[in-house]
């Protein structure tokens, strides 16, 4: 394929096909940004969303990556700008008698709230209602908020950490803050389902009262990668509604020791190979001590990325930039961090599907899967 992109993002495997739309409320940074993911009614051409959904996210992705906006972004929106996610944009919701049960999805550093299509779109298909966020605490790459006056976009750029300032205190305020927008996510889908009015400022053809009687508020589970991987835990001990977190490859660094025995509910961590470090596996050790139903595994043969939608990237150019795939076949890779989500999001939501035939993963036990981390490097 020399180095021409492309992106195939996997379908979802469940019964259920998947839809998403845009949603924004609020015209302050106080407001939220997410995409919705959801279980749709089949409809004839669906459109389909773009992955990178404006220019600006391209020069985001520069700026995190060090390198040269002028030339970057160009080559980047040239190489991935026309990709294109296999769900139903703002297709027809599919009402749910009983309700869904909802994620929060917390997004890494430097990402953005469409770089985990692939893994929130299989647990939509699988019959959640999943919110990725698009955090404003300044470690997206780029995010935005419109301004009550029509038309007015303010940009929230990534911003590193300040020369002199200590990297945990600059991490561990920005970890309180994507925790809190993972409750007030929580809090608008209670406002939904009240039958409160909640306008979207990007006036969408989504109807968000549709949500009003579909939506289990008492099955809600919150989960992240990397950054949003700790964000996830520490919401368990900010908001009680939330039942358990998955934590994709958890950067544990910026969580202030006292708040391990805070930690009321289990987590489930699923690591890559390349990635964690002994310091980062203790302090998740620290929490599968006080809670038998907290559970480490490692997905062999991966790499931070392979939990992203980069590891479906083919070709040169983006691998380059952002990571190499990990040995193992980054379909397989998504298969078991789902199934092992699922197992885990079963057992502590209580559903009554059949998730459990892959309890074994929770375990460590399965092709390309071992309990906790089978050895670590000790630098990240």
């Amino acid at each position: 394929m020399g180095g021409t992109q492309s992106l195939a993002l996997p379908p979802g495997k469940g019964p259920h096909q998947v839809g998403c739309a845009d949603v924004m409320v609020g015209h302050t940074r106080q407001g939220l940004f997410l995409r919705f993911f959801y279980p749709c009614l089949p409809r004839a051409g669906a459109e389909r969303p773009l992955w990178i959904p404006r220019y600006e996210y391209c020069r985001g992705l520069a700026d995190f990556t060090r390198r040269s906006r002028r030339w970057c972004a160009p080559l980047f929106s040239i190489a991935i700008g026309s990709c294109k996610v296999p769900v139903s944009w703002n297709g027809p919701f599919k009402p749910c008698g009983s309700g869904y049960p909802l994620i929060i999805f917390s997004h890494g550093l430097g990402a953005f709230r469409t770089l985990y299509s692939s893994v929130c779109s299989e647990l939509a298909s699988w019959g959640f209602a999943v919110a990725a966020l698009e955090h404003r605490d300044h470690s997206a790459s780029a995010t935005y908020f419109c301004k009550a006056e029509a038309g007015r976009e303010e940009w929230i750029p990534y911003q590193r950490v300040p020369q002199g300032q200590k990297e945990f205190y600059f991490r561990n305020k920005q970890v309180h803050q994507r925790a809190e927008e993972c409750v007030r996510a929580l809090r608008l889908f209670e406002d939904i389902s009240s039958g409160k009015s909640v306008l979207n400022v990007l006036h969408q053809d989504f109807d968000l009262s549709v949500l009003k009687d579909s939506v289990d508020l008492t099955k809600v589970a919150v989960m992240g990668h990397s950054f949003g991987g700790v964000t996830a835990v520490l919401a368990l001990v900010k908001e009680p509604s939330f039942r358990c977190a998955v934590a994709l490859d958890a950067w544990m660094f910026p969580l202030e020791n006292a708040l391990y025995p805070e930690v009321p509910k289990p987590v489930l961590f699923i690591n890559t190979e390349k990635f964690q470090t002994p310091e980062s596996i203790a302090k998740m050790k620290r929490l599968s001590s006080r809670n038998s139903q907290t559970k480490i595994i490692t997905i062999l043969g991966s790499v931070h990325q392979s939990q992203t939608d980069f590891t479906f990237l083919t070709g040169k150019l983006v691998n380059r930039f952002f990571g190499l795939r990990g040995t193992l076949d980054p379909y397989k890779g998504l298969d078991i961090t789902s199934r092992a989500a699922l197992a885990f999001l079963q057992r502590h939501l209580n559903l009554e599907e059949e998730f459990d035939q892959w309890d074994n993963l929770l375990e460590g036990i399965g092709d390309s899967v071992v309990p906790e981390a089978p050895f670590c490097r000790s630098k990240l």
